[in-house]
């Protein structure tokens, strides 16, 4: 199937299925006719950041291992929390690299925004404008601007899917840094390293910004158990490891999302809630398919990517 040539792909994936539910909760069930609508055959397989003044009372945080995490994963949520018109930050950890080089990585980037311009109902032009680099602690950090939305790219190397590295970027990864196989990490564009796990730890609560006693932050982010969320991707697993470590010291609510498990759960996506899961994925892959037909996500996994569309899991954690 030529998937961006017609989008016929993407059309079999909105007339869906069934509600939300936090996994510790019973699905609810509320068919809908899905003829005309076949559903998909299972998958196998120095200077602080700081807001403003008064700082808003609730704040969300996506924070991912990769560009298309959120998307995929929690995409229907995160949309429905921007759409409140509260700030929402989101910090990709690695540059989703697959190591590969800058083209193609700084391309994910943009369609990743393209995804929170759509979520944001900003005006097309907005997308990829308002960028600009901002310092955490000693850190240089890529952030750019859509609507009530922050976006931080640390780019740091993609660690594979088991978490060894790539060669082209000597084999760095964040389950290294977090085991101590590696003392330091490096962006990708060259613009700071991070020393060790516990740098890391303490940049991501800086890009958090927990300035105010009452706030109420919310973080988003992919579930580390192997129990609940087993053959994750590492750098997924990570953001989940360092969200689970640092609420040792900050009173975040936290959000875990099951990821590429998701596929062999039950579709639970009502059908509203499917056509936004759609909308903002297809923007981030028509963004990369522009660039070069070769990147479609969806074109080298239809199937599941197809899943992900029917479906969010997530368990919620309050804070203490």
């Amino acid at each position: 199937m030529r998937f961006f040539s017609s989008f016929s792909g993407w059309s079999c994936l909105i007339g869906l299925l069934p509600i939300f539910a936090w996994e510790t909760l019973p699905v609810a069930r509320y068919p809908v006719p899905v003829a005309g609508f076949p559903l998909p055959v299972s998958a196998r397989t120095g200077v602080r950041v700081s807001y403003v003044s008064n700082p808003p009372s609730v704040v969300d945080v996506v924070l991912v291992g990769h560009q298309d995490d959120w998307q995929l994963f929690m995409g229907d949520v995160v949309a429905k929390r921007v759409r409140t018109g509260q700030p929402v930050v989101f910090i990709y950890l690695t540059a989703g690299d697959d190591g590969r080089d800058s083209l193609y990585w700084t391309t994910r980037e943009r369609g990743a925004l393209e995804s929170t311009r759509v979520a944001t109902a900003a005006a097309a032009d907005t997308a990829f404008g308002q960028c600009s680099t901002t310092r955490a602690l000693e850190h240089l950090i890529r952030k750019c601007t859509v609507g009530n939305t922050e976006s931080y790219f640390l780019r740091l190397p993609d660690g594979r899917r088991d978490g060894t590295g790539f060669a082209s970027h000597s084999y760095q990864s964040l389950r290294k840094l977090r085991g101590n196989r590696i003392t330091s990490m490096s962006a990708l564009d060259g613009s700071t390293a991070y020393n060790g796990w516990a740098d890391l730890l303490t940049t991501v609560a800086t890009l958090v910004g927990e300035g105010s006693a009452d706030r109420t932050v919310t973080i988003h982010t992919s579930d580390p158990s192997v129990v609940v969320n087993p053959h994750d991707h590492f750098d997924h697993r990570m953001a989940g490891l360092l969200v689970a470590e640092s609420r040792r010291k900050h009173r975040w609510n936290v959000v875990y999302y099951t990821g590429y498990a998701l596929a062999s759960r039950a579709a639970n996506r009502s059908r509203d809630q499917a056509r936004q899961k759609v909308a903002l994925f297809q923007a981030y892959d028509a963004v990369l398919t522009r660039t070069n037909p070769g990147w479609s996500a969806y074109r080298e996994h239809p199937a599941f990517y197809s899943e992900c569309m029917l479906r969010t899991y997530g368990r919620q954690i309050t804070r203490r």
